[in-house]
């Protein structure tokens, strides 16, 4: 039995990493209103990097002029200025000694910021649940989206294979992670009553998962072999908390089977808090289901995992790597205070409004 450890190297396809410790992609709405990221991200990313954090993937990044920009502020790839910003921005990552993936997203029906177009997306016109979040200077309910077509859809896939030949070719990150999770547009495909469609892209579980395959094949085509690919899910949703997978362990299976076949070097899967069990009434985790069903994938774990003793137990589970949100935001040297046996800071919810921009005082931690 191997000693299970944080502070091993490990590898996400080609790219060695130093430790098992990752910053969870997370959106700070700091770039200017042209979607150029800014010289308080470079220092953001850097510091995470000089902290210990082996591996840093960027909050989502939008991939086209039209309907993928999520809020206000966010950065894209879309632009000569815009990979620019982000390679100054990788450039302070690597220059201490870390690596940085790129987080590509499109929003779908959850833009509440897009500086380019008016209204929304999405792949059946249903009103998403909830309201928009007002620390992303959003306000009352989402609008209904209207129904992408056949056409639109194939060009999403070309911008998401467009946005990370960008991020690796010429911004200098290191890897690529395709949003699936959280509810935004890949999510929304692949959730059951987002997605009502009946063609190729609607359907069963695995009809609804074939919009994420295609764009990992279209990414994985474009950037080739030797860069990492991987790709973010979840169940719940930053508008649906709570959302299951209808048929529990049945469509756990038919999705990591799916995306182990893929040509995916990672799955990344996030929960509220990732130990849990994912269905009522099994007691495996999603972590659990994910090595039962991909059993020689890499698997990063997100969730609540900022104490030591959680992350320890989430790698004996099967995980491989894990990704810290909160625990980074409120530490960003959290892999050098553990090591050292340090204490480390609670998160403070303060740091996320009244606007989840990036705060002077998280640029002196």
């Amino acid at each position: 039995m191997k000693t299970l450890s944080l502070f091993t190297s490990g590898s996400i396809g080609n790219v060695t990493l130093k430790n098992r410790l990752v910053v969870a992609p997370m959106t700070r709405v700091t770039a200017s209103e042209e979607g150029v990221a800014s010289v308080r991200m470079k220092a953001y990313y850097e510091g995470f990097a000089r902290g210990g954090f082996a591996l840093v993937i960027s909050e989502g990044i939008y991939i086209d002029k039209e309907w993928s920009q999520t809020y206000a502020f966010q950065a894209g790839l879309t632009s000569p200025q815009q990979v620019a910003g982000w390679r100054e921005v990788t450039d302070a990552v690597h220059q201490q000694g870390g690596h940085i993936f790129a987080q590509i997203q499109h929003s779908g029906a959850l833009s509440q910021g897009n500086y380019f177009r008016e209204g929304t997306v999405a792949p059946s016109a249903v009103r998403p649940v909830g309201n928009q979040m007002t620390f992303y200077r959003g306000e009352g309910e989402y609008p209904v989206p209207r129904e992408l077509g056949e056409e639109e859809i194939q060009g999403i896939i070309r911008s998401f294979a467009d946005a990370a030949s960008h991020a690796v070719l010429q911004a200098g990150f290191d890897g690529i992670e395709i949003h699936g999770a959280n509810g935004y547009l890949l999510d929304q495909f692949f959730t059951d009553y987002t997605n009502l469609r009946t063609d190729c892209w609607g359907g069963d579980i695995a009809g609804r998962l074939q919009l994420s395959l295609e764009v990992i094949k279209s990414v994985r085509q474009r950037v080739g072999q030797a860069i990492p690919v991987g790709i973010r899910i979840s169940q719940g949703k930053v508008n649906d908390f709570f959302h299951k997978w209808a048929n529990g362990e049945d469509d756990a299976r038919i999705v990591f089977t799916l995306l182990a076949e893929s040509g995916i070097d990672y799955l990344h899967l996030t929960e509220y808090e990732a130990w849990q069990p994912a269905f009522p009434g099994n007691s495996l985790s999603l972590i659990e289901l994910g090595r039962k069903y991909a059993p020689h994938l890499t698997i990063m774990a997100n969730g609540s995992l900022h104490d030591e003793c959680r992350a320890l137990q989430v790698m004996e589970m099967g995980a491989d790597f894990i990704a810290l949100g909160r625990g980074a935001l409120a530490n960003h040297d959290w892999p050098e205070r553990v090591a050292n046996g340090e204490s480390v800071r609670e998160f403070d919810n303060a740091i996320l409004g009244p606007i989840a921009n990036i705060k002077d005082s998280e640029l002196s931690v």
